[in-house]
């Protein structure tokens, strides 16, 4: 009789790995400090297709997170169907609220106000832009998100969830940033929090700290100091982005997070990213191809060295029971955890 995949035992095999990969696929401007409202450059979309390899060869499907800018340009929703219908993608929604309609004069803000200075109706407005042209170009409600700068307050999750939104990826553990939302000391797998009438399931990126009671002891000196307990990222973290860190760091990361009694290993990069002068990480053809060998390489070592589950977002929510994932209390303005 076949096992399920969550039972088998581990005694003389590769330790179970669920690996869930989404991409931010957005406009051009993350990394040069100008961000436009609208009519974005979106042309780094095409590169998507270049990732080809690891989903047919390599087995990993890609949950894609499009802003509006993407939903709105005729040439990326070929290459999103494209990713779709022959790479086996999941399309998710991405909130820049600043390049969402309707516009106003905070659209105009560079870099982007944060979340919490909007209003409700404004940030519900256009939630609602982005969610319905995700219907339009899908076909069907989209059920997974992730909000632009990981700026998610917890007082916005009834929002999403009275939206459709069944589970969120907007949780960088190990970062406090300056006047936005304070995630320095949420869970490295996912969890449940409060939605609207039902729970939504958090999926945080996979970034854990090298010493957990350094990690905590910095968290606690730091007091209010948000600059300086972000800092912490830069020194005392270790993720699987191939854009943030090196081989051996992402191996690191995922044997530190399987020892520690992680479930998933949840990567992430920025469509941008992946385009030649889009960012300081690929300057050239060269570099791009780099990394995407970078990418493939380490996806290889997954397979070779883990009893891997690769799913999407919604395979993940989809198989949430079969994990039992805890509930995470926090306070009612995401400031505290």
């Amino acid at each position: 009789m076949k096992q399920n995949w969550l039972m088998k035992s581990l005694m003389g095999e590769k330790k179970n790995l669920a690996v869930c990969i989404s991409l931010d696929v957005e406009e051009e401007g993350l990394f040069s400090g100008s961000y436009q409202a609208w009519n974005c450059s979106v042309t780094n979309v095409q590169r998507l297709r270049k990732l080809e390899p690891l989903c047919r060869e390599l087995g990993f499907p890609l949950t894609l997170l499009c802003t509006h800018s993407v939903f709105d340009n005729p040439e990326a929703r070929k290459t999103l169907e494209y990713m779709r219908d022959t790479c086996g993608a999941e399309i998710g929604a991405h909130l820049h609220h600043w390049s969402t309609p309707p516009y106003d004069k905070s659209s105009l803000q560079s870099p982007p106000l944060r979340s919490g200075v909007l209003s409700r109706d404004t940030l519900r407005k256009r939630l609602e832009v982005l969610l319905n042209a995700g219907r339009d170009f899908q076909g069907a409600p989209l059920e997974c998100f992730r909000m632009g700068r990981w700026d998610l307050l917890a007082s916005w999750r009834p929002m999403l969830s009275e939206s459709g939104i069944l589970i969120d990826s907007s949780i960088c553990p190990l970062r406090h940033f300056a006047g936005g939302p304070n995630h320095f000391s949420a869970p490295s797998d996912p969890y449940w929090v409060r939605g609207k009438d039902k729970l939504l399931l958090e999926a945080p990126i996979t970034q854990i700290p090298l010493n957990a009671a350094i990690a905590k002891m910095w968290d606690s000196l730091c007091g209010k100091n948000q600059y300086l307990r972000d800092r912490f990222h830069f020194f005392g973290a270790a993720s699987a982005n191939p854009f943030w860190h090196g081989p051996g760091i992402m191996r690191l990361a995922t044997r530190l997070h399987s020892m520690r009694g992680g479930k998933v290993l949840s990567i992430f990069w920025h469509s941008s990213e992946m385009l030649p002068g889009a960012s300081p990480h690929t300057p050239d053809e060269e570099a791009a191809n780099t990394f995407l060998e970078k990418i493939f390489k380490f996806g290889r070592w997954l397979n070779e060295n883990y009893n891997v589950k690769a799913i999407t977002m919604r395979e993940l929510y989809q198989m949430a029971p079969d994990f039992s994932f805890d509930d995470y209390a926090e306070d009612s303005d995401n400031r505290d955890w």
